[in-house]
């Protein structure tokens, strides 16, 4: 889903009425006074959207008769509509985001971000980085041939630049890591670090860390990236058979080198 924000904060308790599986607004919605200071509105962000998402987005909107307008300022696009339509189109995002998407997450309004020039790329490396952006989860908006990324993902983009420039991205067709790897391999350090006891992680990883290799990584990771994860990971599984302290340190270690992918 799009980043989004609330233009007015004053509670609209009849928002919470409001049904994701019909209409919610049967009157008509050109009757909506978009310059009303009482109107409390919700805003997504689809600045990194393409024409042919928007136009989809638009028309389903127009269908089910929902009340919307858009908004561009300053290098931003977004799509309003009044708060009781919020869960409807809060619905309708997933349910883009299942037949057409993945949709680029955008950038937090509050995040400057990282500016990179891409201007003597090949259009092959600019796909490729296109599609990894896209499947890494990293918030960011193109310009042309400029992307501006979320100021914590400097790291993680400048290796995966490094990568698709020596040809050591995965490709899509090829067989990489098990759906999901990456953010599962997160939230297992993540858990073990704060609980080495915890059961339900423990066996988890034991499943998983077999069906890793360094040398398939998930689509649009960097395979040197990928190698230390998967030996991160190694490292913690041998762990399980010790003590405490020693499954801490390396549920640690995995928890900060998947961190910046996830």
């Amino acid at each position: 889903m799009g980043f989004v924000r609330t233009s007015n904060q004053e509670d609209d308790e009849a928002g919470s009425e409001a049904s994701a599986g019909a209409p919610p607004f049967p009157g008509d919605p050109d009757s909506i006074d978009w310059a009303d200071p009482e109107l409390v509105k919700v805003h997504y962000d689809v600045s990194a959207w393409n024409w042919e998402q928007r136009a989809e987005l638009s028309e389903t909107l127009a269908e089910r008769n929902v009340p919307h307008t858009w908004l561009a300022e300053d290098g931003i696009d977004e799509l309003v509509v009044p708060e009781l339509a919020e869960e409807f189109t809060d619905a309708l995002f997933e349910h883009l985001e299942a037949e057409l998407g993945p949709f680029p997450i955008a950038l937090d309004p509050g995040d400057p971000g990282r500016e990179f020039a891409l201007d003597d790329a090949p259009e092959h490396d600019l796909d490729a980085l296109r599609a990894a952006l896209l499947e890494a989860g990293i918030p960011h908006r193109w310009n042309g041939v400029r992307v501006i990324v979320a100021t914590d993902a400097e790291d993680a983009v400048d290796d995966l630049l490094d990568a698709i420039e020596a040809g050591e991205v995965a490709s899509a067709d090829g067989e990489g890591a098990p759906d999901g790897a990456l953010h599962d391999l997160y939230a297992i350090a993540d858990e073990l670090a704060r609980d080495p006891d915890d059961a339900n992680s423990r066996e988890r990883l034991a499943a998983l860390v077999p069906q890793l290799s360094p040398d398939a990584p998930p689509y649009g990771l960097a395979a040197r990236a990928w190698g230390t994860i998967v030996g991160a990971a190694g490292v913690l599984a041998e762990a399980l058979g010790g003590d405490a302290e020693p499954v801490v340190a390396a549920a640690d270690e995995l928890r900060a080198v998947t961190r910046p992918y996830v």
